[in-house]
């Protein structure tokens, strides 16, 4: 699958199939995703996978009583070990800190889907009672959950704002110059498609 149709093909799945994703699709995963650039290359990210039924049930309910989540047959808790990159980098180190496991976040669901799984990235959830469920220690904090299974669902391209009114050149608001959105190529590539 080339790039482009992974960054456009991934979508949040919330119904997933009952069917167990093997332990080392799950490796290969976060095995890849540990390339993702980091600040300092310090790599604070780790990992508390879950695939105990119980476990998902508790950390669905401690997401806003999210419960589609306990149908992922996968959990992965990605946490925040951030006490070196703050040591590096000083009062900026726990933003960076947070930035770097939000990019690894975004590698796993982009990963996932290359691999033919579905995720959805769940950021609404009680921190205490998450770390208090897997018993992850007080000075690592969970960022992200990644929910992970087969998709059973197929979801269409949600809407997206076009660049021109998102993008400026050089200052805020100098929009300058407007370059053609994903949508409009395909519309012109339409129109080819019509008059052949």
């Amino acid at each position: 699958m080339d790039f482009k149709k992974v960054f456009l093909g991934r979508r949040s799945f919330r119904k997933y199939k009952k069917k167990e994703v093997p332990i080392n699709l799950i490796g290969e995963i976060i095995d890849l995703a540990r390339y993702t650039p980091s600040s300092g290359n310090l790599q604070n990210w780790r990992f508390v996978v879950v695939t105990d039924q119980d476990k998902r049930n508790q950390i669905a309910e401690a997401s806003m009583q999210q419960h589609w989540m306990s149908e992922a047959p996968v959990h992965i808790i990605i946490c925040n070990d951030y006490e070196d990159v703050k040591k590096h980098y000083g009062k900026l180190g726990k933003m960076y800190s947070i930035q770097n496991t939000a990019n690894i976040s975004l590698a796993i669901t982009l990963i996932a889907y290359d691999l033919g799984l579905g995720s959805c990235w769940v950021g609404a959830f009680d921190n205490e009672a998450v770390q208090r469920i897997l018993e992850i220690p007080n000075n690592m904090d969970p960022e992200v959950i990644i929910a992970l299974g087969y998709a059973h669902e197929v979801k269409e391209p949600s809407m997206r704002d076009d660049p021109e009114y998102m993008t400026f050149f050089n200052s805020w608001g100098n929009i300058g110059v407007s370059f053609p959105s994903h949508l409009e190529r395909i519309k012109k590539h339409i129109k080819k498609l019509k008059k052949s």
